[in-house]
């Protein structure tokens, strides 16, 4: 199959609003594709590579050739050319890898230079999300949908669901099982306000603190143990004392779900950038082991000596995880139906310096790969009032609308403005046409670059899960999931918060 089809599929997915228009046009092209371009075709167009990360950025793609006519490349090639770029490491490799990058990009047309980069660089926003992908399959191969999605939860790799489900049908999918040793899709939250509100959705309840690590599933099999992040990547070599820690439980063959987490030397949490950077290294583990140790919490079990757990209601997987997992263990949680208990537990793991409370419904199952009601997160809200320094054309159903805001803080010290990072997350159509027409009246840079800068006055109420260290901007520091609330138009741009603030959250945080 040639790139070109793909990326017209991409085109036209984003232009739809509507979510069975999506998975139309998806099913379309499902259907036209071999085993092999399946798991292609899936992975690009949910935003993905097969080789996971390939380690190319925006700087390996600068100057890159101009655009070709003729559409020539396919699937196949364009997933050869990433696999080399994956496998060349070592003395020379930069440049050996930019050459297989260049060879790419030379033979691609506009539209498909246009897919790569923003395939890439991770800004592939076509609304192919994992749940319209499923259905898409399901209705490409008229296999029932709840199949593909238990599939899809047992395997985790919604790419090899696809292939599967496209050229072994409903048979092959049905034999997935749960296998310890192979990663699955984790459970997600759903989110509220405030305590009351999730406990209205689920009443008594299980209230365990929700810590800001890194969400870890944890297989053992006899004297093997793998460990599995919330993308599915192995890093078991690189957390010894989450394997060791395993060995030591009674279980012989188990599945648990939980975080990891570097702790201070009182208890709080370290920053999650410390977090992040122990668990991607992989280079002297023994060394950053002893420099940056992990603790493991657990809060969940799926499978214990034989009996998957999938199924069978929280309260029992509690009792569980109880019997096998030591208290030092397992994350602190009450159970309770009391509102004013949740709330007060809810704020002591805040003060605790943690993100808040998870709050779970004793009655359900375990629902993999899924963001139900059955677990609702309520975290405290961060927001920063700060300062539009310039906008990104938006693609997609988006086209024609500046989007991506790039946001600054106030330099109260040296004057003018921090970047903190960008957001295209909160705007509502009504929001874009209003901040494009406004952002092109305060313009500096010519309108039909992609990236146009403005004269610093608008200031927008953004909200944000943290702050986290970045070698990416010049402050060091950038937001973590930041969205935008509302514009302020009752500010100056003098009235901005400012970094000196910023960098007091980050040293909260």
């Amino acid at each position: 199959m040639l790139l070109a089809e793909l990326t017209r599929t991409s085109a036209r997915v984003a232009s739809r609003s509507g979510r069975l228009d999506k998975v139309a046009e998806l099913a379309d092209i499902l259907r036209r594709t071999d085993a092999h371009e399946a798991e292609i075709a899936v992975a690009f167009l949910t935003g993905e590579l097969r080789q996971r990360q390939i380690g190319v950025g925006y700087r390996s793609l600068r100057d890159l050739p101009d655009p070709v006519q003729d559409e020539t490349l396919t699937l196949t090639e364009v997933d050869d050319a990433f696999s080399r770029v994956k496998e060349t490491t070592g003395a020379g490799s930069v440049g050996a890898r930019r050459t297989v990058l260049v060879d790419l990009f030379a033979r691609a047309t506009a539209d498909e230079q246009s897919f790569l980069v923003r395939l890439l660089t991770g800004e592939l926003r076509q609304g192919a999300l994992d749940g319209v992908m499923v259905d898409a399959i399901a209705k490409a191969t008229g296999i029932p949908v709840t199949s593909v999605r238990r599939a899809h939860m047992l395997r985790g790799s919604l790419i090899e669901v696809a292939a599967t489900a496209l050229h072994g049908g409903r048979a092959a999918l049905d034999a997935y099982r749960l296998a310890v040793g192979h990663a699955l899709a984790p459970m997600l939250a759903a989110s509220a306000p405030d305590v009351t509100t999730a406990f209205e959705k689920v009443g008594e309840a299980g209230v365990e603190w929700k810590l800001d690590g890194i969400r870890v599933q944890v297989h053992r099999d006899g004297p093997d143990v793998s460990v599995y992040t919330r993308s599915l990547d192995d890093i078991t070599a690189r957390v010894p004392e989450l394997t060791d820690a395993a060995r030591k439980l009674p279980g012989q063959a188990f599945v648990l779900d939980g975080e990891a987490i570097a702790l201070r030397e009182d208890g709080r949490p370290q920053p999650f950038q410390v977090t992040a950077a122990r668990t991607g290294s992989s280079a002297d583990v023994a060394a950053v082991r002893d420099r940056t140790p992990l603790r493991a919490f657990f809060f969940d079990v799926l499978h214990l000596d034989g009996a998957d757990l999938l199924d069978t209601p929280l309260r029992e997987r509690y009792a569980v995880l109880d019997g096998l997992v030591p208290d030092e263990l397992r994350v602190p949680r009450v159970h309770t139906g009391d509102v004013d208990a949740a709330t007060a537990f809810y704020a002591d793991a805040v003060e605790r310096g943690h993100e808040g409370v998870v709050i779970k419904s004793l009655d359900a199952p375990y629902a993999a790969g899924r963001r139900g009601s059955g677990w609702i997160k309520v975290k405290p809200r961060h927001t920063l009032d700060l300062v539009v320094l310039a906008a990104e054309w938006g693609h997609g159903r988006r086209h024609g609308w500046l989007s991506n805001l790039h946001l600054g803080a106030r330099d109260a010290e040296n004057g003018g403005f921090v970047m903190l990072g960008k957001t295209f997350k909160g705007l509502t159509d009504e929001l874009l046409t209003w901040q494009t027409e406004r952002l092109l009246a305060l313009a500096t840079s010519p309108a039909d670059q992609w990236t146009v800068h403005v004269r610093p006055e608008l200031v927008v109420e953004i909200a944000f899960d943290g702050v986290q260290r970045s070698s990416r901007y010049p402050g060091g520091l950038a937001l973590r999931f930041a969205r935008v609330l509302r514009y302020r138009p009752d500010k100056r741009a003098d009235d901005a918060d400012t970094f000196d603030a910023v960098r007091a959250l980050a040293a909260v945080d």
